[in-house]
């Protein structure tokens, strides 16, 4: 398979709203190129990249002179359409003007949260008080799990037959690969995944509940058909573990940061 690669208007779009509002910023230092008499900033160049690298784009790719090269171009061609642009007065528009306060305000956003962030970083203290308080707000110690298997058959007197074979002896899990309509769970002898019921319609969800550790139910109907329910093993819930989930806490603990700061801000501006 042959790949194409993106033009020089393709890429000069790559990096959104920040790199609008990074390169119409005032820049310095040495110049990439000079187009028509005005500069193209190495920094800008040097932005693109990063905002490249750190979106995902090329992943697994390393960069290349080729890539670079690529990327030179397509930062030319760009400041080539934007002088046509300006020449044709298009900067004075209306539309552009609210597009570049827009762009302009979502980069000092995004630098704002960025810096007070860095400047908040949780300890590893904050992180297991975090874990802590969601472990006691979400976890239920006399909650139950069940690990259960089943047989479904669409008719009555149908699985009437098998759960009569099941109390003269007949083994479960063969008869589930014989005779259960449920093709999720027929190939594993009706096994299902461990839950606590609540992804399980409700008279299925109910009656297994019921059932002690190694025993059977009798016919349970659902919308499905007729159900015969083994109970293999009950168990307390485990709460994931704290290295398991430190990430996701860090994230969450991030996010109300944010939201807290944000709502701070609010409350104390004047708006009328």
């Amino acid at each position: 398979m042959r790949f194409v690669k993106p033009s020089a208007l393709a890429a000069i779009s790559l990096c959104g709203v920040a790199f609008l509002g990074a390169c119409n910023a005032e820049e310095s230092g040495s110049n990439l190129a000079i187009v028509n008499g005005v500069p193209i900033p190495q920094a800008r160049f040097d932005f693109v990249s990063k905002m490249q690298a750190q979106s995902g784009q090329g992943q697994g790719q390393k960069e290349t002179p080729e890539s670079r090269k690529q990327l030179r171009e397509a930062l030319i061609t760009r400041e080539i359409i934007t002088q046509e642009a300006v020449r044709k007065g298009l900067d004075k528009a209306v539309d552009y003007q609210v597009q570049m306060d827009l762009a302009k305000q979502q980069v000092l956003v995004n630098a704002f949260l960025e810096d007070y962030l860095k400047s908040h970083e949780p300890s590893d203290a904050d992180l297991k008080a975090e874990y802590e308080k969601i472990k006691t707000e979400q976890f239920d110690a006399n909650a139950r799990e069940f690990k259960a298997r089943h047989i479904l058959i669409k008719k009555e007197a149908d699985a009437k037959a098998v759960l009569a074979q099941l109390k003269k002896g007949a083994k479960f899990d063969e008869l589930a690969k014989k005779k259960s309509e449920d093709t999720g769970s027929k190939s594993k002898g009706g096994e299902l995944d461990w839950t606590d019921g609540a992804n399980l319609v409700k008279p299925f969800a109910e009656a297994m509940k019921t059932l002690e550790k190694g025993k059977t139910s009798d016919l349970v109907k659902t919308q499905y058909g007729y159900h015969i329910i083994r109970m293999d093993d009950v168990r307390t819930p485990q709460f994931p573990a704290y290295d398991d989930v430190k990430d996701q806490v860090q994230k969450q603990l991030l996010g109300r940061q944010r939201d807290e700061v944000v709502d701070s801000l609010r409350k104390a501006a004047t708006v009328e």
